[in-house]
């Protein structure tokens, strides 16, 4: 299904004449975070709930407050990552969303978006995930593609889960029946495996090398 058929239309946005006592009635009716301000299909922004709590005034109409609108909004075609990361970047559970034409056609929900992405090829796919480490400069996608392909596996997914100026972590979703080959291939090339994965060889080696060694110094 496209992420589009989620656009929603149920809470009807308020206009800069609204007053506050109307935000927050909006707030005690439905569960979100912000709520979209709009005059004549324009948006304007988005206020916070706590942002509106705080109001002394009640009956003061939401232009008095407009320097809190928060200016944050989707294009019609973006895609689900591109939805996450305004959710998260904003903290908030409503995203409103404009057509091409640069008007408010209605919003996304969080909880429809989680929805989509939970079962996604990605995420529901039988498969192993593996995450692996290599400093930033010397890592290459061609490469761990190449890794995966070599030894019989499918690479279905990837994704940078963490980086900093040294070093970059790669979370791969792979089908294969043995990842321990690709697992070996990877540590071959220096990559570090961070997951931890039932039966490791090497890990198992290492642990067997130093149980020996400590064996050898209580002699």
């Amino acid at each position: 299904m496209n992420i589009t058929d989620y656009i929603l239309n149920e809470i009807k946005p308020l206009s800069l004449k609204s007053n506050v006592e109307q935000a927050i009635d909006l707030f005690n009716n439905f569960p979100i975070t912000h709520f979209p301000v709009v005059e004549e299909n324009k948006l304007l922004g988005s206020f916070a709930e706590d942002e509106m709590h705080t109001a002394i005034d009640v009956k003061s109409e939401l232009i008095s407050h407009a320097h809190l609108l928060n200016s944050f909004f989707a294009d019609e075609k973006a895609t689900t990552l591109e939805l996450l990361k305004i959710f998260a970047d904003n903290d908030t559970n409503i995203i409103p969303v404009l057509n091409d034409s640069k008007n408010y056609i209605g919003y996304y929900d969080l909880r429809d978006v989680l929805d989509v992405f939970s079962t996604s090829p990605f995420m529901i796919e039988e498969s192993e995930t593996l995450i692996i480490e290599h400093t930033v400069n010397d890592y290459s996608m061609s490469e761990v593609a190449q890794i995966v392909e070599s030894n019989n596996g499918k690479l279905i997914g990837v994704y940078i889960s963490d980086k900093n100026n040294d070093f970059i972590q790669l979370t791969l979703k792979i089908i294969s029946n043995d990842i321990h080959e690709i697992m070996h291939t990877f540590r071959r090339y220096e990559y570090k495996i961070i997951s931890m994965h039932d039966n490791d060889i090497y890990l198992e080696d290492l642990k067997n090398r130093s149980d020996y060694l400590q064996k050898y110094l209580e002699m």
